[in-house]
């Protein structure tokens, strides 16, 4: 599975941004989709979640309220609708794929957002 995120980007404070993650492959429907998230000088920390077989999510509470993960199986992508931005949220976002009933997992290569005014 190769993963591609896209949408990051400069944006002011209190702006939106939709990130997406497309995945190759034919069996995404197997795998729980998470957004994580690695800001300069600090660990990475999970953003989102959302798993394959239920469609249940869950959130950092440091996003709650403001960001919104959801996936179109059909085509094979991975979103995450971020609202309310703030300067705390300026960081490399990656996409995180992994396998239901498995340890199997990949990562897309990252993108950048950037809350500035």
């Amino acid at each position: 599975v190769q993963l591609m995120e896209s949408g990051g980007g400069l944006v002011q404070p209190g702006g939106s941004l939709r990130l997406s993650c497309a995945a190759s492959g034919s069996t995404f429907g197997r795998y729980d989709m998470s957004w994580y998230r690695q800001a300069p000088g600090k660990e990475r920390e999970l953003v989102a979640v959302i798993t394959a077989l239920t469609g249940s999510t869950n959130y950092a509470d440091s996003v709650k309220g403001r960001f919104t993960i959801s996936r179109d199986n059909a085509k094979n992508t991975v979103y995450l609708q971020m609202n309310s931005l703030k300067r705390d949220d300026t960081a490399v976002y990656y996409c995180r794929a992994q396998l239901i009933w498995s340890r199997l997992e990949y990562w897309g290569q990252g993108t950048q957002v950037t809350v500035s005014s």
